[in-house]
C-alpha cells in the first residue's frame, strides 16, 4: 500500500541516470563541463540534453564530402558541368544532405553554380560529427553565420527586415547599412527543411 510520503523509485532512478550521463560526459571529455542548468529544469529534459551532449562527443569525425560519397553521390568539379546538369547536380546533393538531416540557409544571393562551388570546394569539406541518418541529429548550414563583414553585409542587404536593421543601426552605429536588394534568386523556400522548423 502506497502513501503520499513514499518515496518516488523513478524519480529517484531518473536522477540517478543523469548523474551518470554528467558523470560519463566528464570522463570523456576529460574536463568538467561548465554547464549552467535551471535548477527547475524538468528532469525528463534534462535527461535528454546529457544524452546529446554524451552523443555528441562520442561521434566520430566526418566530412559532408564523404558521408555524400558514402551515399554514392558523385561530385564533378562545377566547370566539368554545363548549366542545367549544374543545377540537376545541385537539386541531387541538396536532397542526399537532408535525407542525412543536412539542412542549409540562406542560399539566394546564389546563383546555382555559385552555391554549387561553395559546397564543393568549401563546405563540405568542413569537420563534422558522423552521426547516422537516423540519430535525430539536425545539422544546419548556415552561409551568413560566420561573422565576417561580407556576411554581415550580404545578410542586412538581401535577407533582413526593418526591424533587424533597425536594431543593427543601434547596436553598431558606425557601420553602413545598405540599401535593401530583394535577392536575385528564389530557391530558399523550395529547400529541405527540419521537422524542427515547423515547430512555433
Amino acid at each position: 500500500m502506497s502513501t503520499d510520503d513514499s518515496p518516488d523509485f523513478d524519480a529517484i532512478d531518473q536522477e540517478i541516470r543523469i548523474n551518470e550521463l554528467r558523470e560519463t560526459v566528464r570522463e570523456v571529455t576529460g574536463e568538467e563541463m561548465t554547464v549552467w542548468e535551471n535548477p527547475d529544469t524538468p528532469p525528463e529534459i534534462a535527461e535528454q540534453f546529457w544524452s546529446n551532449v554524451l552523443a555528441y562527443e562520442t561521434a566520430g569525425q566526418t566530412t559532408h564530402y564523404r558521408q555524400l560519397q558514402e551515399d554514392g553521390i558523385d561530385l564533378p568539379q562545377p566547370d566539368e558541368l554545363d548549366d542545367a546538369a549544374l543545377t540537376a547536380k545541385l537539386w541531387e546533393v541538396i536532397h542526399a544532405l537532408a535525407r542525412r538531416n543536412v539542412f542549409m540557409s540562406p542560399t539566394d544571393h546564389w546563383s546555382d553554380r555559385e552555391l554549387y562551388e561553395h559546397l564543393v570546394d568549401d563546405t563540405l569539406h568542413e569537420i563534422t560529427a558522423d552521426f547516422p541518418p537516423d540519430s535525430g541529429w539536425n545539422c544546419h548550414i548556415d552561409f551568413l553565420s560566420g561573422g565576417s563583414d561580407e556576411d554581415n553585409e550580404l545578410y542586412l542587404k538581401y535577407y533582413a527586415d526593418d526591424e533587424w536593421r533597425t536594431q543593427w543601426h543601434e547596436d553598431f552605429p558606425e557601420d553602413r547599412i545598405p540599401p535593401h536588394v530583394d535577392p536575385p534568386y528564389d530557391r530558399d523556400r523550395s529547400l529541405p527543411k527540419s521537422t524542427d522548423d515547423d515547430e512555433p
